[in-house]
């Protein structure tokens, strides 16, 4: 009885294993955590949500996570950076890494221009995003290149279940979140 099963890999899976090993060797790593009350954010979340126009999808809490980091990065360059060998490339666009997982596995479509976009924008481009990843039609434009990875697993309470420590693509930076 044969217990191993081969599976040729996906385009876009090669791709993300490339980029994974390659950060993970050639890139120097720290990771930073913070524990933030988002009692405010949730009340406004409600609200926004409350609001919407009839068949206008909620905004959610990682919604809120992208368009924070993305105006963060807007407003700190030098995270928004990539190394580069020898020196570190600071990237003049904020485009979003988010990632989504699959049944072919994770996979991290890209938001452009994050910085620009408003929060419903934002909310409606990574569905979008999430959707063709779930689908298998990203094209590589859409899932290479990002500048900065945001990863976070919270459950309904908004609660950390696991930090993610790995990134996807040869970025500086990956978010994770843990919230009370």
């Amino acid at each position: 009885m044969n217990l191993i099963e081969a599976f040729l890999a996906e385009h876009c899976f090669k791709i993300t294993g490339a980029r994974l090993v390659e950060s993970k060797q050639s890139i120097p790593h720290y990771y930073l955590s913070v524990a933030c009350c988002v009692d405010k954010m949730s009340d406004l979340r409600a609200r926004i949500n409350d609001n919407r126009k009839d068949g206008e999808p909620k905004v959610s809490v990682n919604d809120f996570v992208l368009k924070a980091c993305a105006v963060a990065l807007r407003k700190v360059p030098e995270v928004n950076s990539q190394w580069a060998g020898e020196s570190i490339r600071q990237m003049h666009s904020v485009d979003l890494s988010v990632a989504v997982q699959t049944e072919r596995g994770l996979i991290t479509p890209i938001v452009p221009d994050a910085d620009r976009k408003t929060l419903k924008e934002m909310s409606a481009k990574v569905r979008e995003l999430a959707q063709k990843a779930k689908e298998n039609t990203l094209l590589p434009a859409e899932f290479m290149g990002g500048t900065f990875t945001v990863r976070s697993h919270l459950d309904k309470k908004f609660r950390q279940k696991r930090a993610g420590q790995s990134l996807v693509s040869a970025v500086c930076s990956l978010v994770g979140l843990n919230c009370c």
